[in-house]
Formats: C-alpha cells, sequence, structure tokens
C-alpha cells in the first residue's frame, strides 16, 4: 500500500501533538513544583503569615529580568514575562490573596495596571478618588495601592504627588502602560455619533483625531473612561474613548482603534505601600526635596548629586505648606538609597536641604511596552 503525502502530513502532526503533550506535563509539574517551593516560604515566614509580609517586589523583579535575558523566542519578551508574572502571582496567593487598591472604576488603565504588575491572582479594589487609595493602604485595608502619576503627553498628575506631601506612603514600583485608546460605541459610522464621552486626559490625547473625524460631536469630560462606556451602552448616538477591558466589560463594539494621536502614549504608574524595599540591582529613587530660599537654590540642592554622578531623571515642582510662594520638588534618580553612589549623596542632601524625604526606592519597570498596532487598524 502506498502511503501518501497527507498520510505523512498527518502521521507528522500527531508526532508534534504528542511531543506537545509530553511537554504540557512537564511544564505543569514544574508549575506544581515551584508552587510547593513558594508555600514552604511561606511557611518559613509563620503559620499565619500574609502574602504581603514575604511578598518581595525586587526579588519578582530580579525574576523578570532574567526571564528577557534568557529570552531566544518565538514569543516576545512581553509574553514571556506576562506568563511568568501570572505563575509568581498564582503562587504567591495560593490561600489568600493580596488586596490591591487601584483607582477605578472597574475597565480603566489603571486595573491594567494592576493586572501588568501583580497578575490576575490578586483581589483588585477598586476606588473613587486617589485619596482613597492611599487611606486604603494606609489603614492597611489594601496591601498595595495603584496609582496614576504622569502620562508621556498630557504630563504629571499633580494630586498623586500632592499626596506624598502629608502622606508618610512608599513608593514600592512603577508601571509603564502603553495606553491605546478607541472609539466605543453601537453606531455603525461615524455620521451617527453626535456626542463623545471620556476622562479629559484621554479627549486630550486624541485630539487631532477627533478634530478630523468628529468635528461637530460635543466632547464631554467624564470621571474616567470606564465611567464613559457606562453611558454609552444604552445610547448608540454616543461613543466613548476608553481602552478595550472597558469595551469588554460594558459590551461595546469598538468602532476605531489605536485613534490616540502619539502611538507611544504611555501613562506611568506608581505601587504605593507602608514599607520601603531592599535593592533589586536596577533601581530608581524619589526624593522629596526643598531648599533654603536665596539664589541658586535649585543648584545648590541637587550639588551632591551632581558631585556623585548620580543621574536624574525626572523633576517636578509643587506648591508646599512651607510658605507663600513656597514649592517642594519631586526628583526622580537612577539607583537605589543604600547604593554605595547614592548614599553618600543622599546624606548630603539631608544635611543641606531644608526638607528631605526618601519617597521610595524601587524597581524601575521590568515589562517591555507592547507592541504597536498595525497602522491599518487606524483608520
Amino acid at each position: 500500500m502506498t502511503t501518501t503525502k497527507s498520510d505523512k502530513t498527518s502521521a507528522d502532526l500527531e508526532t508534534v501533538r504528542s511531543e506537545i503533550d509530553r511537554l504540557d506535563d512537564r511544564i505543569q509539574s514544574l508549575i506544581s513544583e515551584r508552587a510547593r517551593l513558594a508555600f514552604r516560604v511561606r511557611e518559613s515566614k509563620g503559620e499565619f503569615t500574609q502574602a504581603v509580609e514575604y511578598y518581595r517586589p525586587e526579588r519578582e523583579a530580579q525574576v523578570l529580568r532574567r526571564v528577557i535575558e534568557r529570552n531566544q523566542g518565538p514569543l516576545t519578551d512581553a509574553e514571556m514575562t506576562r506568563l511568568f508574572r501570572e505563575i509568581m502571582s498564582a503562587c504567591l496567593a495560593q490561600q489568600e490573596p493580596m488586596n490591591i487598591a487601584y483607582l477605578g472604576p472597574e475597565g480603566t488603565f489603571t486595573q491594567q495596571a494592576v493586572n501588568r504588575h501583580f497578575g490576575h491572582s490578586v483581589r483588585a479594589l477598586s476606588h473613587p478618588s486617589i485619596d482613597n487609595v492611599f487611606e486604603q493602604v494606609q489603614a492597611a485595608e489594601a496591601d498595595f495601592g495603584v496609582v496614576p502619576v504622569e502620562n508621556s503627553s498630557q504630563g504629571i498628575v499633580s494630586h498623586t504627588l500632592d499626596m506624598f506631601l502629608t502622606s508618610e506612603l512608599k513608593i514600592c514600583g512603577e508601571i509603564e502602560l502603553r495606553v491605546h485608546q478607541n472609539l466605543l460605541t453601537h453606531a455603525t459610522s461615524l455620521g451617527q455619533i453626535e456626542r463623545v464621552y471620556s476622562h479629559a486626559q484621554s479627549l486630550s490625547q486624541c485630539r487631532a483625531w477627533i478634530r478630523a473625524h468628529l468635528p461637530e460631536a460635543e466632547l464631554i469630560p467624564v470621571s474616567s473612561n470606564a465611567e464613559a462606556a457606562r453611558r454609552v451602552r444604552n445610547a448608540p448616538e454616543s461613543a466613548a474613548i476608553a481602552g478595550r477591558s472597558a469595551a469588554e466589560i460594558y459590551a461595546l463594539p469598538v468602532l476605531f482603534s489605536n485613534i490616540e494621536d502619539r502611538q507611544d502614549n504611555t501613562t506611568r504608574f506608581l505601587v504605593i505601600g507602608r514599607h520601603l524595599l531592599a535593592p533589586s540591582g536596577r533601581d530608581k529613587t524619589t526624593l522629596l526635596l526643598a531648599g533654603h530660599e536665596g539664589p541658586g537654590l535649585l543648584y545648590h540642592l541637587l550639588a551632591p548629586l551632581q558631585k556623585q554622578g548620580i543621574n536624574m531623571t525626572r523633576i517636578e515642582s509643587r506648591p508646599s505648606s512651607l510658605g507663600k510662594w513656597a514649592y517642594v520638588f519631586f526628583i526622580d534618580i537612577e539607583g537605589h538609597a543604600e547604593d554605595s553612589d547614592v548614599a553618600p549623596a543622599l546624606r548630603e542632601l539631608e544635611q543641606s536641604a531644608k526638607l528631605f524625604r526618601v519617597l521610595g526606592s524601587y524597581p524601575r519597570a521590568v515589562l517591555p511596552d507592547e507592541d504597536k498596532a498595525p497602522e491599518d487598524e487606524r483608520s
């Protein structure tokens, strides 16, 4: 009997599928072994230890960096780190998941940032304001909080920075999330849309697209993109600008994808907690400073950083309660407060500054940006 090409192809496929099944068995066995080891770590800390007490953000950052270093494809770094993040998240939450407060409601980009950083095996708690997130973490009702702090095109979220003027909470991490905006609506054409709802920042991020495609539509700012989607779900003459998670939650079709004016549109979020972290090897430190009034205030304030060769990556000024027309400075520098080159600079800063606080030393964002969407999705 002659073997046909089709028979040979089928046999080859069966061989490949058998190999995949064998690997699946091995992968599952290794994940189970990892979970057992993670549980042993928890047991070593005590019988009633909560997950937050043995959660080590700096350790997770190191693991994810090694994942990227080892990765040889065909999966991208983003896909591979996402898989490992979920494995670590599930292992950590074997008995009781951590509580993570975030600026809600459900379906916002901040919720996406929670899942990006902590995985899906946490209890995500939605709160209506940045103040509420800080309050929940301070009161230990939440283990950590996630709040937005800046957007690459719209700048700083001043209210988040201002909260650190009175709060004792620390920065325990940062998340960079590529933000893709979408037009969600039950309308089947742009001509049917009379109103567009979205958060004010999202409307600004899509200003040129709106001007080109919906010049006559009424633009209505609301408290969040998720709230915009909620309003639009029963209003076919309206549209919302929001992320795909909001489209899924509120069952809204995506009429146009990726309508943000800048394709590198990225929002940075802070993870807030109650304790400072140990070094991870690739860290960032955020300082809250104020100098003594006089000529060259900022120059003299920052001199210790220049002296030690410390790179400053960001500086923001905000009004302070120290006096009329007085300002404080929020400064990001490379390195951890305990690093051999950073520590002397901070000691000198503390001696010379009018106000000095280390808001946090934490791992720099690990996960790579998402791939850009194809241009043909943006018409």
